[in-house]
């Protein structure tokens, strides 16, 4: 076999450590990105964060306008193709500041977009908060002992775990002297915590009440007695069976219907998610402006004071060289996430103003395809920048992956977002008479009549994605 030495010409596809990074700020949730920032600024001492009102001679540049209205020319300059260089000059300027060209102090909040911030405004446990109450009690030392077995035994939701007579073996006390203090601890608030069941933790909050002889009374007897009757909608059997009529009936299942299944899960629960919109999307005058959210981001800037140093050829300098390209490379990642978050979002605006003006109802079929072409992008781009990507509107805050849906055929050849078709099931169902639910047959019928055609499965696939219950467990009285 012979040996020998061949020239081949050939051509690859290499993505650079910059552009990687580049792809990864963009798909981040703004959460996430701040904590990279925050990461970048503990780790590059070239790259400092901007203090309000400290322009300190530095320009910003190379950054998006605070927004974009419906009927003007995008302001925004990114094309698909556009690529990071290889390699930056030490004396560029363009991108030594970070800044979004929006205002340093938070505007004004707008009546018209809603408060987006979550609070959890009672982080104690359910446990600390039995504990709690149990030491405002006169406890014995043992009762003391068996409260705090029982308290750890209660769930999330408010229910006893653990069977009373299985408490006593590991205590080895008796069985009635738990019971004794599960009787006390079932007088806590929240009404209806530590039952061991559904019945008796309805049955405990009705007992609360004051009202020991009216609906309350009928209430009572039902949970305790009739639950699953109650549960099949059988207002005719409950009648017959309690001796009432539907006058006399119909409180009482209001009563029960007032009663919280969990009542548990008022009290702490697990800390609050945050989510903070990437966009905002104002109504000005009859268009509809998106722009940047200016607390979304920090203004980042290059230190000029170890920038100056990077002339030199020794390792101190090269670090500092080193340090500052990266610095240089990470500002203009973000300035490129920005620009392409907004070019999206204004695209998927635009595409939905309907929504904006008219509710679910008129929510546009959308694919990542549509918006690919409006922004001049490739589809796996827009994908990476919906993903995680809040806006704050008028309507709400939604995420931008809630304007796209599939697409159901109407009589006229056109065709409905499944969105719309969700709206219109649950009005639907909102509106209907609650004596006589309709089922997803007549649903799909009344559908059919308007235009959509659309399959009774299908119906029920949307009602149950909604959590709505079918029509033999929405009926009332």
């Amino acid at each position: 076999m012979k040996q020998g030495l061949e020239l081949k010409l050939g051509q690859h596809l290499a993505m650079t450590p910059q552009l990687q990074q580049a792809i990864r700020l963009l798909q981040l949730s703004t959460v996430d990105l701040q904590q990279e920032i925050q990461s970048m600024l503990e780790s590059n001492p070239l790259l400092d964060e901007e203090a309000s009102g400290d322009v300190a001679g530095e320009e910003a540049t190379g950054a998006p306008e605070p927004g974009t209205a419906m009927d003007q020319d995008r302001q925004i300059d990114l094309s698909a193709d556009a690529t990071l260089p290889e390699e930056l000059p030490l004396d560029s300027q363009w991108d030594d500041v970070f800044d979004l060209g929006l205002p340093a102090t938070a505007a004004a909040p707008d009546e018209d977009l809603p408060d987006f911030e979550s609070r959890n405004s009672n982080p104690q446990s359910l446990q600390d908060y039995l504990r709690w109450q149990a030491n405002m009690t006169h406890f014995t030392g043992s009762e003391r002992n068996i409260a705090e077995v029982i308290i750890d035994s209660i769930d999330e939701r408010g229910y006893l775990g653990t069977d009373p007579g299985e408490m006593a073996t590991l205590l080895d006390v008796g069985e009635e002297q738990i019971r004794a203090v599960l009787q006390q601890i079932q007088q806590f608030d929240p009404p209806g915590v530590a039952a061991r069941d559904l019945s008796e933790c309805l049955a405990l909050q009705l007992q609360a009440l004051a009202d020991s002889e009216g609906s309350a009374a009928l209430a009572l007897r039902i949970v305790r007695e009739h639950l699953q009757t109650l549960g099949r909608h059988d207002y005719a059997r409950l009648c017959q069976v309690l001796g009432v009529d539907e006058t006399a009936l119909r409180p009482a299942l209001a009563l029960i219907a007032s009663l919280n299944p969990k009542p548990g899960e008022n009290i702490g629960g697990e800390s609050t998610e945050y989510v903070i919109p990437d966009v905002i999307v104002r109504r000005v005058g009859a268009r509809l402006r998106v722009e940047l959210n200016p607390e979304a981001m920090p203004r980042l800037r290059i230190n000029r004071h170890y920038a100056d140093m990077a002339g030199g050829k020794d390792a101190t300098h090269k670090y500092i060289q080193d340090h500052l390209n990266e610095a240089r490379w990470f500002i203009k990642s973000l300035q490129s996430r920005q620009e392409t978050v907004l070019k999206v979002a204004s695209a998927i605006v635009e595409r939905q103003k309907d929504f904006f003006e008219h509710g679910p109802e008129s929510m546009r079929p959308m694919v990542l395809r549509h918006i690919a072409e409006a922004v001049e992008m490739h589809e796996s781009t827009v994908s990476r920048v919906t993903n995680q990507k809040y806006m704050i509107t008028p309507r709400g805050l939604f995420e931008f992956k809630y304007f796209f849906s599939s697409h159901v055929s109407t009589d006229n050849g056109g065709a409905a977002s499944a969105t719309a078709i969700r709206a219109l099931i649950i009005k639907l169902i909102q509106a209907e008479d609650p004596r006589h639910p309709l089922s997803d047959a007549e649903i799909a019928k009344i559908l059919a009549d308007q235009g959509v055609q659309i399959a009774r499965r299908t119906v029920a696939k949307y009602r149950e994605g909604e959590n709505l219950p079918p029509a033999s467990q929405r009926r009332r009285l």
